[in-house]
């Protein structure tokens, strides 16, 4: 259900990419809209994507945020969203990466679900999820804002892709098969001090639960997802800001290790 007209839509599509464009926040969206909804939300999200598409950028995958009660407590926001990835905002490990892109810079630790096969909802399942994913790999998630963080809601965020601003993967590429994803654990470091640690449980008791709440979700709005998908299922531990010059590693242990360095 919707309470936005088509050109508020755009004009707020419109204000955010001006914010992306300059490097700047604009202020909540929320309060500027009173009764907006969450599909009114995503109706700007698909705005920002679709728009992105037209100018060549090729879609990746997809993020999933607020899985996690780290994440839900950090941010007051209680209920999951998702966004959109382009491979231009993908790095692999190793990577030297501009801060100045980015604007409220924080690094997530997630595992990213490799899809060998479609998956659709509206009633998918983990066990769905674990068949037609090929691998897992372990994933830094950087977060940009366009819009303020003080006082947001789910509405803004997901005006705002979710907060997406880059991922950088590495590691070892492993089937599903192989471990048990909820003991998949990281230590994240910046600077070569640890920050914060966490296991993938944290997200909905399966990270493949994620994917399945996704799959469920894009179901509502007539997409699902597709084979070939790179797909960041949450994050496991809360945000950790990063500054310019910060080195930033991550280990999985037996998943291996991300590093990257913001210049």
């Amino acid at each position: 259900m919707t309470a936005l007209t088509a050109d508020q839509v755009t004009a707020i599509a419109d204000e955010l990419a001006a914010a992306e464009r300059d490097r700047t926040m604009v202020p909540l969206v929320a309060p500027r809209h009173p009764g907006m909804t969450i599909d009114d939300s995503y109706a700007v999200q698909n705005e920002w994507r679709r728009r992105a598409i037209a100018a060549g950028r090729r879609p990746f995958g997809r993020k999933i945020g607020l899985t996690s009660r780290a994440m839900q407590q950090a941010t007051g926001i209680s209920e999951p969203d998702y966004g959109a990835i382009f491979a231009d905002q993908v790095y692999e490990t190793g990577a030297v990466i501009d801060h100045a892109q980015y604007t409220g810079v924080r690094i997530e630790v997630e595992l990213a679900f490799v899809l060998g096969e479609a998956i659709e909802g509206p009633e998918a399942t983990v066990f769905d999820v674990l068949r037609a994913t090929e691998f897992v790999v372990p994933a830094l998630e950087i977060l940009s804002s366009r819009i303020e963080l003080e006082g947001r809601t789910i509405v803004d965020t997901i005006c705002d892709n979710a907060a997406l601003g880059g991922v950088v993967y590495g590691g070892n590429p492993t089937a599903p098969s192989d471990l048990d994803l909820r003991w998949a654990s990281a230590l994240l470091y910046r600077n070569e001090q640890i920050e914060e640690s966490g296991v993938a449980a944290a997200v909905l008791n399966h990270p493949a639960n994620g994917v399945a709440w996704l799959a469920n979700k894009l179901a509502q709005h007539d997409d699902r997802l597709e084979a070939g998908e790179f797909v960041l299922a949450g994050s496991f531990t809360r945000p950790m800001w990063v500054h310019p010059g910060d080195t930033v590693l991550a280990d999985y242990g037996t998943l291996g290790t991300i590093t990257c360095r913001f210049a």
